[in-house]
């Protein structure tokens, strides 16, 4: 189901306890790798659509992923949206950003909900980020970090508990008007109920791979 190099990188850094580092563990997930990044399935999807970008070496978060990765990052969070536009609704991306995470391995959730409507005015953000490397000099700076971006903004949060949970409560609403039917779940039973909307997503995303192939025949972009 899936597009692109299979092959490791000679410079790929693993974790062998890392579940994102073992791709034969996840490779029924695989949608699409580039030779740093692979795009993935979630196993227990919030709403239909959800995806996930994950580096192939193991880093931490994305605020500890290099320079040299942002280029790619940048053009498959691109592709995420096109896809996302034609056969869903615009993403909201998503990071733990080691707070709060559950596997500590570089991985942004992609949400097919549009917006969450989070309101700049608040000021629960601790800045508004333009580039990658924001979020690089705030980890580097100042450790751990979550990350929201929408269509037109995106944002960097301290590790605090209040904040987190006024956008976390933002997102399982925007979660569950769009899938009533097992948002509310815990992830393991989503995870039983997934087969549907995973292969649903992986026959989306084979016609959208052709889709862009024939549109690059045709345009010799």
């Amino acid at each position: 189901m899936h597009s692109e190099s299979r092959v490791s990188p000679p410079d790929e850094t693993l974790d062998p306890d890392c579940v994102f580092c073992q791709r034969d563990t996840i490779a029924d997930y695989i949608l699409k790798e580039t030779p740093t990044l692979r795009l993935l399935a979630d196993h227990a999807p919030l709403v239909p659509g959800h995806m996930l970008i994950v580096s192939r070496s193991h880093y931490a978060c994305y605020g500890a992923v290099p320079a040299t990765l942002d280029q790619e990052l940048c053009a498959l969070k691109q592709e995420v949206q096109r896809f996302f536009v034609r056969y869903y609704e615009p993403s909201v991306f998503w990071e733990h950003g080691v707070y709060h995470q559950t596997v500590f391995h570089a991985h942004l959730h992609s949400f097919p909900v549009s917006t969450i409507h989070y309101d700049p005015t608040s000021n629960l953000h601790a800045s508004v980020v333009s580039a990658q490397e924001d979020i690089r000099t705030w980890y580097t700076t100042h450790g751990p970090y979550f990350y929201l971006e929408e269509t037109h903004s995106a944002f960097l949060f301290a590790p605090e508990l209040a904040s987190y949970l006024a956008i976390i409560q933002k997102l399982w609403q925007a979660a569950i008007a769009h899938n009533k039917q097992t948002a509310r779940l815990p992830p393991l039973l989503r995870r039983k109920l997934s087969g549907p909307f995973i292969q649903d997503l992986q026959a989306k995303w084979l016609l959208f791979q052709e889709e862009e192939k024939n549109y690059v025949d045709t345009t010799g972009a």
